[in-house]
């Protein structure tokens, strides 16, 4: 492993003092791919992101960050080195690019990352990067987007009979248990302390709903549970998921049935069941457009890694 990252790596789990850092972090070269080095500082600077994320998803275990932050630096090269790879397979294949197409693309990034150019100029200059840089930088973003479309997303074909088949194969994942549509009003009690007035409360708002009173607008005014401003909805959901009372007393009531008052040590609970939905397996026509967004994302994957395999091939690449 390279000193760089060792010492960064050290930095971000916090086993390492800041003063440690300017003496090693050098800007040296990780990889050239065909005719280009990439530096470690561009390597750096592509995973920094990801490896600010896993310090504060690990703070307190340096030896998973550490881990996962060398995955994280081996997928980041990976995916410069595929970048450069396209972007070498575009200049071969001769094709070009009207400046003002690249234009329009670096001011669209420029509003919807930064809001506008000054914004821009700000963070560039705190991170201690030219206009130049980020233009470049963006201008290959675009070109790589337009390589990837070429041949990969042009080509990608998912037809009827693939997902008919594709459902067939997996029809057990869109086998639905029985479920009921919940609505429940929720009084907290206090631990310890007379809860006569919450139970007698609960049983007058029962009274009310059945005396034509609106479940939702109940559940708004006196509801403390978490669905409260939903009207108590609960939504589609299995008797499992709910505590043993709520569940045997759920099971017993029939469609657009409100229960009796369920008391517990820590709560009063008034149900309504608003419909019931026996175990079926949903129809093709309701997943159809849910299963060929996946076979897409898998059709995608396997045309990406071919052409960078293909790439891969034919190019110059060695690691330092």
């Amino acid at each position: 492993m390279r000193i760089w990252l060792i010492t960064w790596l050290l930095l971000g789990s916090g086993l390492l003092s800041r003063a440690a850092d300017s003496p090693q972090l050098l800007n040296g070269i990780v990889a050239i791919v065909n005719d280009t080095v990439i530096t470690e500082n561009e390597a750096r600077e592509y995973i920094e992101p990801v490896i600010d994320f896993l310090k504060e998803r690990h703070r307190n275990n340096s030896g998973a960050f550490q881990e996962e932050a060398m995955k994280a630096y081996r997928d980041g090269l990976n995916q410069l080195i595929e970048r450069q790879l396209m972007l070498d397979d575009f200049k071969k294949a001769g094709f070009n690019l009207p400046e003002r197409f690249i234009e329009d693309f670096v001011q669209e990034r420029i509003r919807e990352q930064y809001g506008d150019r000054s914004r821009l100029i700000k963070t560039l200059e705190e991170r201690g990067r030219s206009y130049a840089e980020f233009r470049q930088e963006i201008r290959d973003q675009f070109i790589v987007e337009q390589m990837q479309n070429f041949h990969i997303s042009s080509a990608i074909i998912v037809s009827p009979a693939d997902i008919e088949k594709y459902y067939r194969e997996h029809i057990k994942d869109y086998r639905l248990p029985d479920q009921i549509k919940l609505s429940m009003i929720v009084l907290n009690k206090q631990e310890g302390a007379d809860n006569s007035g919450i139970e007698a409360l609960a049983t007058e708002i029962l009274k009310k709903i059945r005396g034509g009173a609106d479940f939702a607008e109940m559940a708004n005014i006196y509801s403390e549970g978490s669905q409260r401003t939903e009207g108590g909805d609960w939504g589609w959901i299995e008797t499992k998921v709910l505590r043993e009372e709520l569940a045997k007393a759920a099971s017993l009531l029939k469609a657009e049935e409100v229960g009796e008052v369920i008391n517990t040590p820590d709560a009063a609970y008034i149900m309504r069941v608003d419909k019931i939905r026996i175990a079926y397996v949903r129809p093709l026509h309701e997943v159809r457009a849910e299963i060929e967004k996946t076979l897409k994302a898998e059709e995608r994957k396997r045309l990406q890694d071919q052409y960078v395999s293909r790439l891969r091939k034919k190019a110059f690449i060695r690691f330092f």
